[in-house]
């Protein structure tokens, strides 16, 4: 990306969440920003956390591969100064827009990043594999300029969309992470790589393994397992 654009993104989203002017932006098809990042999911809960001095809190930023987690293994969040905000649905442009309130102002050490499935899906239009890069990859930035460790994960193997059939998403999700995997490779940053452990000779999450057929996308308790003894190690 480029630096000067990058910079004037950051700008542009620090004035934005610094004077809440957010609810007063529309957005197309109607709404703000507001509404459509979800900003107000995790309000409470994040004015708790600032409150709490944790060294070693992790955020994990995601949709619902992350916000899932916590019902299959509530104690792998419980346990560890691990802060789960995922949210369903969501694309990265929405991450972005409450990357904000929802990682930094929690001042962690660390934030583990996984993103990009429902850009791939269209869930909020259409959005090409470059830009869904460069909204993962402007996550990053911002971090790192906050002093916070980054971890980009892979976004996980996926054959097809159950509620968006006959987009093909194999060969996007590979395209997206090898251009994830490249900035990891030339920032020094760690590249979390899910997708070789998780996906099938066809680039789709095994089934049954770690995906049950009638989802595709989302792991289930065996997966959740085999993505937490990676990211475990990775954050050591």
């Amino acid at each position: 990306m480029n630096l000067k654009k990058l910079t004037f993104l950051i700008l542009i989203l620090n004035f934005i969440m610094d004077n809440n002017y957010s609810q007063d932006i529309n957005i197309a098809g109607g709404g703000n920003l507001q509404d459509w990042a979800n900003l107000n999911k995790y309000q409470k809960n994040n004015e708790e956390l600032k409150e709490i001095i944790e060294p070693n809190r992790v955020v994990f930023m995601g949709n619902s591969i992350t916000e899932g987690w916590s019902f299959f293994n509530k104690n792998f969040f419980i346990e560890n100064p691990f802060v789960n905000r995922g949210i369903s649905g969501q694309t990265t442009p929405q991450m972005l827009i409450r990357f904000k309130s929802d990682v930094v102002n929690l001042s962690p050490k660390s934030v583990v990043i996984l993103a990009g499935i429902n850009d791939i899906a269209g869930n909020t239009g259409s959005i090409s594999i470059e830009n869904t890069a460069e909204n993962i990859i402007s996550m990053a930035e911002i971090a790192l300029a906050n002093n916070i460790r980054v971890f980009i994960c892979s976004t996980l193997p996926a054959l097809d969309f159950p509620w968006s059939p006959g987009l093909n998403p194999s060969s996007k999700v590979i395209k997206l992470n090898k251009i994830l995997q490249d900035y990891c490779k030339n920032k020094n940053l760690e590249y979390v790589d899910y997708y070789s452990f998780m996906s099938d000779e066809n680039g789709g999450l095994k089934v049954p393994e770690y995906t049950s057929a009638d989802d595709l996308v989302h792991p289930n308790k065996a997966g959740y397992n085999v993505m937490e003894k990676i990211i475990l190690k990775a954050l050591k």
